[in-house]
């Protein structure tokens, strides 16, 4: 198996069923995403403790299988983390999809960053990328306790 087709498969895998669906309980941060080109709509609940560690990172959404395997990957992958450790995956996450070719994080295990990795195929296709980094951008909200929607037309 190459390696697109291992992105492939991981991709579907996430679409299909994706991981940390629902609204974790006691959530004290959350913040709510949309992608007005294609309806992707997403939810994210997000506990953090009183030493600022994500306790618990789940997501309630509906779109594309490119939009809900991202959104599945990353709940898998900012679970647990420090608060600056979720801020640095999610940089290294943004930059790998809008720049560079390889995620940049020392946060993530070799296999983390071969998941996260299988988002990159979308800088092919800039509409998808949107995609793939809406529900990012609605956890960079949440963590930072923004009320407003995240309308991913208006993000660079």
């Amino acid at each position: 198996m190459d390696l697109k087709e291992l992105y492939q498969d991981i991709i579907l895998e996430h679409g299909k069923s994706p991981r940390n669906l629902g609204k974790c309980k006691g959530y004290n941060h959350d913040a709510k995403g949309y992608n007005p080109l294609c309806g992707d709509k997403v939810h994210v609940y997000l506990k953090i403790d009183n030493k600022k560690k994500v306790e618990n990172l789940t997501f309630e959404g509906e779109g594309c299988a490119i939009s809900l395997a991202s959104a599945s990957i990353m709940t898998e992958l900012v679970n647990g983390k420090s608060f600056n450790e979720a801020k640095d995956i999610m940089n290294s996450f943004l930059n790998m999809i809008k720049n560079k070719s390889e995620i940049q994080t020392v946060h993530l295990s070799d296999d983390q960053k071969t998941k996260l990795m299988s988002l990159s195929g979308v800088k092919q296709f800039p509409m998808r990328v949107k995609c793939a980094t809406l529900s990012w951008h609605t956890l960079v909200s949440a963590l930072e306790g923004k009320k407003n929607e995240v309308n991913i037309e208006t993000i660079d």
